[in-house]
Formats: structure tokens, sequence, C-alpha cells
């Protein structure tokens, strides 16, 4: 039989077939010359009847006319190939058989393991490169634009920022009974998964429903192709930056910005059907109760003690909230997030994961439930997205919930607001790329020797000579700076120099060696962290001295606020580990 089907021909194993390309770092099919492939796979058995639904493509199970197969060389006599669909990959040619390096394929199977619920699809795309090849799964994918809302794309060499969203639309099959009657398709349950730029960790910030909110105005491309702007709303609920008067993920997308500071690379958006399909694909999901459920809102009845659940309820699990906790939608926040650690668990544990059945069945649930923003509607971009993710160690992602208050101005709560003493350090940790969990450095020494830089002698504030750069912050934030020191702080030998020739995203001080004391007091001033430190050369101030660089980037805040990043988590935020079990209660 040929090498399409998942049977073996003359001896040869087809998986043996995927070879190493040291250039690409990706798994190519060889064939051998003397056999080249036929455009169409042929059958192992004849084909069924007229009317006989097509089998799917297992080891055993039969013909594979009508299932996604691995990509196929042109055979020199027959017609052209089909056009390939939206960002399919391209033929590999045929070549000399190898065998796959072991250690590759243990590392695909990583990619599958980092995390669950929507991420789960990610981790499908990235997973056992001989199977990312599917075509067909392209045209599953659904996505929207995201006008202009994201940062273009993730790229392989930042941190990586995806808003995952969860709609509580009543689409699919067995979801009328779900959900607000003739619901939008509000963002019901949102995530900001934010994954350092080293990936040795990861925080998912999820974002309460009910959180108030100011919806900016949003340009919103229409379905013929006409862009509309929807003007924004004052103090509402966070849920109605989706579907309210037709707005779209890119609308979510400018709200989470605005409200965090943190522009996101990309978007999923997943509804009902997500968790019902992910969740059988896999053969259910283990969840603990510290006490028993029966909650007939969500139609969850459980027992005290562990479960295994798929399904319908897997989602009335991951619905409930009058049952746990005080009963309101941040209760259900930590169900959810304990449900993904909880799937994540079961993904890595799982050892049919190295089953292409398995991978193609968590592969269609996920393309089917998904929709992506226009920079991820392809098999090959995910498939790179879940090749980054998959270098994440899961006991290093961190759940945690945006720090919130009941509504001040409510009588009757039912809405939350931002905790403005805890809120902003939550933020300013994820736009600053610090984990929420002690990750051992690689670069330990290297974080050691800048921290090194804050530590020594200082030179008086009177002997401080700083000249002083706008690269990036708001316009006349050099002579705030410039008066504050002065008068405020004895600088007194600082000047303004004007506008820096580029912008920085940070605002970094460069001094020279013999001027490392005057750098250490200017950086306490200023609330400098050591990595903004940068040893280098000093430049003649207008008296012809040598003199420092001071250059504000675009996260300065305005004189007199310090610029140090927070090195952990404020006290009281609540946060968990995707490795550990937890019992809702």
């Amino acid at each position: 039989m040929d090498a399409q089907g998942r049977g073996r021909a003359d001896d040869i194993d087809p998986a043996d077939q995927w070879v190493l390309n040291p250039n690409t770092g990706e798994y190519e099919l060889r064939l051998p010359p003397s056999a080249p492939q036929s455009g169409v796979p042929s059958p192992r058995r004849p084909p069924a009847s007229d009317g006989a639904p097509p089998t799917r493509g297992r080891r055993g199970a039969g013909s594979r006319t009508d299932a996604p197969g691995r990509p196929r060389p042109e055979t020199p006599g027959r017609g052209a190939p089909p056009r390939r669909r939206r960002g399919a990959p391209e033929e590999p040619l045929p070549g000399r058989r190898g065998r796959r390096p072991a250690k590759k394929a243990a590392k695909g199977k990583k990619v599958l393991l980092w995390t669950g619920g929507t991420m789960a699809f990610v981790l499908v795309a990235g997973a056992g490169a001989a199977y990312f090849y599917i075509e067909h799964l392209n045209g599953n994918i659904a996505s929207v634009s995201d006008d202009g809302a994201s940062t273009g794309g993730f790229q392989k060499d930042k941190a990586i920022n995806i808003l995952l969203i969860g709609t509580d639309k009543r689409t699919g099959k067995g979801n009328e009974s779900y959900g607000d009657a003739g619901s939008v398709g509000h963002a019901d349950t949102t995530i900001l998964l934010h994954v350092s730029k080293d990936r040795s960790n990861a925080t998912a910030l999820s974002i309460p429903r009910d959180l108030i909110v100011d919806v900016p105005d949003c340009p919103t491309t229409q379905e013929d192709g006409t862009q509309k702007v929807i003007p924004g709303t004052q103090k509402v609920r966070f849920n109605t930056s989706l579907g309210q008067d037709g707005r779209t993920p890119s609308c979510t997308m400018r709200t989470v910005t605005e409200l965090t500071g943190v522009k996101p690379d990309n978007f999923m958006v997943a509804d009902f059907n997500a968790v019902k399909t992910l969740t059988s694909a896999v053969g259910g999901v283990e969840v603990c109760l510290g006490k028993d459920i029966d909650d007939p809102d969500s139609h969850l009845k459980l027992s005290k003690g562990t479960h295994t659940i798929e399904g319908e309820q897997a989602l009335a699990f991951v619905r409930t909230r009058h049952a746990v906790g005080f009963g309101g939608d941040l209760s259900r926040i930590g169900l959810q997030q304990q449900f993904l650690s909880a799937l994540m668990r079961k993904l890595k544990s799982n050892d049919t994961l190295s089953s292409p059945s398995k991978m193609l069945d968590l592969a269609e649930a996920g393309t089917k439930a998904l929709t992506v923003d226009s920079q991820l509607d392809s098999i090959g971009k995910l498939k790179d997205l879940g090749l980054e993710l998959g270098k994440l160690n899961t006991k290093n992602l961190t759940f945690t919930t945006t720090p919130v208050i009941d509504n001040p101005a409510e009588k009757v709560k039912t809405t939350v607001v931002l905790n403005e003493s805890t809120a902003p350090q939550v933020f300013d940790m994820i736009k600053n790329d610090v984990s929420f969990t002690a990750v051992k450095d690689k670069k330990k020494k290297e974080a050691a020797a800048v921290a090194a830089r804050l530590k020594g002698s200082k030179a008086p504030a009177s002997e401080v000579r700083v000249r002083i750069l706008n690269g990036g912050a708001d316009p006349g934030s050099a002579q705030e700076t410039l008066s504050w020191l002065q008068v405020e702080e004895g600088v007194t030998k600082s000047e303004n120099a004007g506008n820096a020739p580029a912008k920085l995203a940070k605002t970094t001080l460069e001094y020279a060696p013999d001027q490392a004391d005057q750098a250490r007091r200017l950086a306490d001033i200023m609330g400098l962290s050591g990595s903004a430190m940068k040893p280098g050369e000093s430049v003649e101030n207008a008296q012809g001295l040598p003199a420092m660089t001071l250059t504000l980037g675009k996260d300065f805040k305005g004189a007199g606020a310090s610029l140090t990043a927070p090195s952990k988590a404020p006290e009281g935020v609540q946060k968990s580990t995707a490795d550990k079990v937890e019992c809702a209660e």
C-alpha cells in the first residue's frame, strides 16, 4: 500500500519517512525515489457504497478517502495538484528515507502538554511535527480581523500576550438551554495569557465580566469589508466589549489594552462547544470538589470528592457559580482556573497523546470550536505559536485574577471595580515581564550583575551631571523632570537636551565607569532599576563637562514616579499554579 495509509509497505514504517531538516528545524516527508507517490492515497480496502459516511483515519480503520492526510509530492505525469488552502504548507519533495530522531519527537509531544481549555488547541496545532501538515484543518478555522488592535501578531524573540475569550452565545448543537436567551455573544470569560520572553514562566490573568470599565471607540470591519467606528461607552460591564452594538473581539482587545496597559498580540474566541468537545477528545478531565454541588442553574450535580467529567457535564462545571464560593462570577473564575489546570494535567499525563488519532481528534475539536484573529488563520501559524508555548514549564504557569472590590456606587452589589491599591502592580508585572512564581533563571549570574549596578557609594545630588532627553515620554516630560530634579532633588547640574534621536520603550541612564556613583544617586532619586542603567560613555554638557544621559522612554510615568517594576505579586492577590490540584468549595 502507499505510504499515506496507516499500514506498512515493504516493511517500511511511514513514521520513519519523516526526517528532520536541520536547516529549518521542521520534519519533512522523504520518500524513496523508486516509489513515487500517487496524488491520491490508495485505500486499504474497497470504498464504502454510495451514501456511506467516510471513515475516520485511524490505524486499521479502513479508507482515508475523506480524512486529512500527510502532504504528498506531485507525481510526474499526474494532473496539477489542487490549489492550496489558506496557510497550507508547501508540498515537500521526495528524497532519501531517514529515521526521525527520538528527541525531536519528544519535543513535539511537549508542545501538547503546556496548557488546557481554549489553549489546548494551540497545543495540538504545534504537537507532533509529523502531523501538523493536515491541510483540511485550515478550512475549519474561522478568523476575523483584529482591526489594528493587536501588535500585529506574536514574535518568537519577544514576550507573548494572547487574549482568550469565551462567549455566552448559544450556538452549536445542544446549547439552546445555556447562556442568556438571545445573547449576541458577550465576553463571558476572558483571560490575558502572558508568556515571558525567555519562555520560563507564564501568567493567565482572568478579567471579571462584571468589572466596570470604559470601552473605547472601536474601528470594526463589517461583513461587507467596510469599516465602521462603534462609539465607546463609559462605566459599563467589561463583558459588553464584545457583541454589544456589533462589537467584535478587536474591541475587547482595545478594552484590555486601555484597562491593563498591555497590548495583546493575538486573540482566540471559544464557544460552549470548545469545552464539550475538547474534554471528550481527551477522555474526560478529573476535577476535585470539597463539598457536594447541586446547581439547578448550570445543571451540575456532583458529590464531594474527585470526578472525571466531559462533554455537557464539563460545560456545566465551568458555568456553575451559585453553588461555589460566594455564589458570584469571581467564584466561578476560580472554578474555571481549576478546570484549566486539570485539563493541562490530563494532557500531560495522557500517554495517548503520541497517537495520531488522538491528536487528530483534538485538532478537529479545536479548529471547529475556535475563532482566531487574522494573524492566526492557519495551522502553520498556530503551529509556530504552539512550538513557542511548548517551551513553558507548566509548574511556572500562574493563574490569577484582576484585583477588584465591590462597586461602592451600588447598594445591591452586582458589579466590581478595580482595586487601585493592587491592580496597577499586577498589570505592571505583566508589562515588565515579571514572573508570579519563583523561576530558576538560567541567566541568574547576569541578573545578579545587573542588580549589582545599584550597589555601592552614591555621589551627592549636587555633583550629579546629567543631560535629559525625551525618547518617547509625553511631550514636556524632559522639562518637567529637569525642574523636579533641580528644585526638589538638588540635582542642579542637569539640563534639558530636547528629543532623543529615537524612541525607547524603557527609560535608560547611560554613564561612563567613573560616573557610577553619580548614576547610583540618580537611579535612587528616579527609582530606576539596575536594568535601566547602561554602562557606556559620557557626553559633554553645555559647559563642556562630562555628563550622563538620561533618556525618558515610553514607560516614563512622570517626574517623581518610580520606574522600578514590581518584583513580586502584591499581598492578598490570589494565585494558583497549573501543576497543583485544588478542590472547589
